[in-house]
């Protein structure tokens, strides 16, 4: 009989197109609303991938709303659009944001392969 560990398997809901890397890297936020001046607001992102972020954002938007992200150590600039928004009513809320494409140089960090398997215990 062998001891070899049994490999976990993914449900596809555990499946993401690229790895999360947990990193703070300040972001400025424009949003344009209707009838209005466009809104800029700086902040952080929380969690980033080559498709996307989890963001902290005071200002209030709605999911399948277009923002513009400006990278300030990269001073690139990217279009994307909300995909959700978790409330937090005594702080900034938590937007997920996706952009068009996966963009990994945007975030100037090196994503593990998407084959790669995190070691666990």
């Amino acid at each position: 009989m062998t001891s070899e560990p049994l490999k976990k398997m993914a449900s596809p809901a555990d499946k993401r197109r690229s790895q999360r890397v947990l990193l703070r890297i300040p972001i400025l936020v424009r949003a344009q609303f209707e009838g209005d001046t466009p809104l800029t607001e700086e902040t952080n992102t929380l969690v980033v991938n080559a498709g996307g972020a989890l963001i902290s954002l005071a200002m209030r938007v709605k999911p399948a709303q277009k923002l513009v992200l400006r990278n300030w150590s990269t001073a690139k600039e990217q279009e994307c659009r909300v995909i959700h928004v978790q409330e937090k009513p005594l702080d900034k809320n938590e937007v997920g944001i996706a952009f068009p494409f996966p963009m990994p140089e945007f975030w100037n960090v090196a994503f593990p392969p998407a084959d790669w398997i995190p070691y666990s215990e």
